[in-house]
């Protein structure tokens, strides 16, 4: 049984991750940054990106629509930790081309607030693989070392 505290900690993680796909489909690299620990990271393409690094990768990404459905959590509210996954589908604004897989999360509880601390992106391929992305893409910046 969910208690009112345990309910009120999955009301603010929800209202966090949806600033996030909010702030990503609007390109508002500032709110998004809001949501993340100052120590957070981001990882896919077979790297992992200190929170410096992430204004630049995602001035380096396709722009467009971030849906994403609730997201499955399991926190520990005694001990402000928590992990989570969620479902993703992107659409890119100008073809309209779709990518989609899955968040995984952890996350912490600051003096702000609930943040992400890390996320990380597993895509799921018309092939049927399920990975975290091409690494060898040019035009992705690379991580600088945390």
């Amino acid at each position: 049984m969910v208690d009112q505290a345990q309910l009120s900690d999955i009301t603010e993680i929800e209202q966090l991750l949806a600033r996030y796909a909010v702030g990503m489909t609007m390109d508002d690299i500032d709110s998004v940054m809001e949501v993340f620990t100052t120590d957070g990271s981001y990882s896919a393409f077979g790297d992992t990106y200190p929170l410096v690094d992430f204004p630049a990768l995602v001035a380096a990404a396709p722009k467009g629509l971030f849906m994403v459905g609730t997201p499955a959590l399991d926190l520990d509210g005694a001990a402000g930790t928590g992990t989570g996954r969620q479902p993703l589908c992107f659409v890119e604004q100008t073809t309209h081309d779709m990518r989609i897989g899955w968040y995984t999360d952890t996350y912490r509880r600051t003096d702000a607030g609930w943040r992400l601390h890390t996320r990380s992106m597993t895509f799921l391929r018309k092939s049927g693989v399920r990975d975290s992305g091409r690494p060898h893409d040019p035009s992705r910046p690379q991580p600088t070392a945390p």
